[in-house]
């Protein structure tokens, strides 16, 4: 990676030790993972805790993807205007604000009004990429941001296992109130130890551009969360499909003809920008497939042939070891990026996650079985997760840092979301019949890993059409003085 790529420390100024900015800022990324995963062990309960219909309480999810989708990039683009730090303090008190309307709730409505304020928060991490860009020195900047990016798996993994004991253990308002907790440590931790990036922006907020953004997000992610419970032949599901597709065409003519766009298409347009969202979106697309296949089959009853009737707890302590292997292979990642490059990283790691997918479609019938899998994928993903911010960051103004990483995190997140929508459908038509219940067959499952490795490979094959070298990029000072601006060039790809 360039030099350029990390701004060194001023004439005459402290700068913040790299060791606690890291820490910090990769605590505040598990801190947001924890909180979309806490919920998952209560979601079956939620009718009965909160008296509601399933079809409704499941908007305690939906609001949360919703609200996450809209916030990532409009909190990015302003966290290049006004300050990162700014910005990822105030998604922490988002944080912190939505778990304690969770933690007080006893219906419906509070419960999802927490969790839509939970969800805005989730430009944590490209927020925190992107002040390591700013403040950390060159050589450290690979390796902490390939374990900022695993910090989203690693949360996730090792929350599981503590949600779903708390969940059968005490209270499920605790959940919530620890999410409080630990978002109230993290941000007393980033205000002592973060300091504020001098390099901003300015200018005026693209209004237009963000509503019409955040329009065309919950119209597109709409139909595709809900299309399988309204039908997706349904005037709704249609309407709103529709509407995604209008409203972010004209978002898009809008956003060339502003001065000073939300999202600056021109530059997201640059190969190594474009072909690097794109394979996110096919990372995205296949790494949802392990979190809904493996849960299932463990704890499918073990009558079906194929199922290991284990509780959701197992369920937690099989997936967290994929935690603490996307941890390790961050480092392995930077060391790669640092001598072939983020695309050589990111193909690699591609790779690894098809190997383990087809590797789980003929291994299946074991608890260690799923462990070595889901080990496999996450040492896969950890290459993944640190490579796609190094190739952004390589080709961007750094004055565009947190905008363009919160984009390529928003890709990752759609991609997620068109795989849940697929995978849903293959699992709801190939069935077998279970005293009377339709479950999801083994061949389903199969075919659903099949779909995750070949997803793996496209993410793979678009990576091969990224820059071998990117363009010179004009980075401007913090003055935001273009005489000023100097020329980023010469950094692998």
């Amino acid at each position: 990676m360039s030099d350029a790529l990390a701004r060194p420390a001023e004439a005459g100024t402290s700068s913040p030790k790299p060791n606690a900015v890291v820490a910090v800022l990769a605590l505040a990324g598990i801190v947001v993972s924890l909180m979309q995963t806490l919920v998952i062990p209560i979601v079956p309960e939620l009718p009965r805790l909160l008296d509601a219909p399933a079809s409704d309480t499941a908007w305690a999810v939906t609001a949360t993807l919703l609200a996450a989708a809209v916030a990532t990039p409009v909190v990015g683009r302003l966290g290049d205007m006004f300050g990162k730090r700014r910005m990822l303090l105030l998604s922490i008190v988002l944080l912190v604000s939505g778990s304690l309307v969770c933690a007080l709730a006893d219906s419906l409505v509070p419960m999802i009004i927490g969790r839509a304020l939970q969800g805005l928060a989730a430009a944590v991490v490209p927020l925190g990429i992107s002040i390591m860009r700013d403040v950390l020195p060159a050589e450290r900047l690979a390796g902490s941001t390939a374990l900022m990016s695993a910090s989203l798996g690693v949360g996730g993994a090792l929350g599981l296992p503590a949600a779903a004991f708390i969940a059968d253990n005490w209270d499920w308002h605790i959940l919530f109130w620890t999410s409080a907790v630990l978002g109230a440590v993290a941000f007393l931790l980033v205000t002592l130890i973060i300091p504020e990036s001098k390099v901003r922006t300015g200018g005026r907020f693209d209004l237009v551009g963000s509503l019409g953004l955040s329009a065309g997000l919950v119209s597109l992610l709409l139909t595709v969360s809900k299309g399988a419970d309204w039908g997706w032949t349904s005037g709704t599901t249609l309407g709103l499909g529709v509407a995604a597709v209008v409203i972010l065409l004209a978002w898009g003519f809008w956003e060339l003809k502003a001065k000073q766009p939300l999202v600056d298409l021109r530059t997201t347009a640059r190969p190594q920008v474009l072909f690097t969202n794109l394979a996110s979106i096919a990372l995205g697309f296949s790494m949802f497939a392990m979190s809904l296949v493996l849960p299932q089959l463990l704890q499918l009853p073990e009558q079906t042939g194929y199922g290991l009737g284990k509780s959701m707890l197992t369920v937690g302590l099989v997936l967290a070891p994929q935690g603490l292997v996307m941890m390790a292979m961050s480092a392995v990642s930077a060391a790669i990026t640092k001598a072939k490059g983020p695309k050589v990283t990111l193909m690699i790691g591609a790779l690894i996650v098809a190997a383990g997918y087809a590797l789980n479609i003929v291994l299946m019938s074991e608890v260690w079985h799923l462990v070595l899998v889901s080990c496999i994928i996450g040492g896969g993903v950890g290459f993944t997760y640190g490579a796609m911010p190094a190739l952004i960051m390589g080709a961007v103004p750094e004055s565009e840092t947190a905008a363009a990483n919160s984009l390529n995190t928003l890709m990752r997140s759609l991609g997620t979301s068109f795989a849940s929508a697929i995978a849903g459908v293959i699992l709801a038509q190939m069935t077998t019949d279970f005293g009377g219940y339709a479950l999801p067959s083994e061949n389903g499952f199969k075919v659903v890993m099949a779909i995750g490795a070949g997803a793996a490979l496209l993410a793979f094959a678009i990576a091969s059409f990224i820059p071998k070298k990117r363009d010179a990029v004009a980075v401007e000072t913090p003055d935001d003085s273009p005489s000023e601006a100097a020329e980023v060039t010469g950094a692998k790809a």
